[in-house]
């Protein structure tokens, strides 16, 4: 018999120590996939990023939680308001936020990381946000055929250069 699906509710402050160690396990997988690129971020600034999200008055980004009947939580998502572009700027303001989802590896497979992207989809539409992007490094095939398989598309080229 197949376990029920993991609730998505909003992330508590109860909450923080296993969004820490999402986080943590997170940027272990992409320090494999790319040492030069990724770090291990140190646990009290991961702490302090979760208890400043989750005590914002204002709300102006989202964070939401996956979690198992036994209580532990499996998943999150963020959602991370972009700013408008300044006055100056060619661009048309459009609402518009990153999301970053993260599923344990022995969740994956069982929708928790589909029902966490629909949820902050909703987040964001109830708040008018229009547009959500998901900045995947392109080496991170799981996480590109993941936001593909939801609608998330190709949407530009962003280029860089060092310059040291």
């Amino acid at each position: 018999m197949r376990e029920a699906p993991p609730e998505v509710r909003p992330a508590r402050l109860a909450d923080v120590a296993s969004l820490v160690e999402l986080r943590l396990a997170n940027a272990q997988a992409h320090l494999a996939l790319d040492a030069a690129i990724y770090r291990i971020p140190q646990r009290d600034a991961v702490a302090r990023h979760f208890v400043a999200m989750l005590t914002d008055e204002a709300g102006q980004d989202g964070l939401l939680v996956a979690e198992a009947q036994d209580g532990r939580i499996v998943g999150m998502v963020e959602v991370l308001r972009h700013p408008d572009p300044p006055e100056h700027q060619i661009l048309r303001p459009e609402p518009s936020a990153q999301v970053h989802t993260v599923v344990l590896p022995d969740a994956r497979g069982l929708g928790v990381g589909s029902a966490l992207l629909a949820a902050a989809e909703r987040w964001a539409a109830d708040r008018g946000i229009r547009y959500l992007s998901a900045g995947i490094y392109h080496r991170n095939i799981d996480a590109v055929r993941f936001y593909s398989r939801h609608g998330y598309t190709d949407a530009g080229l962003s280029l860089g250069k060092s310059v040291d």
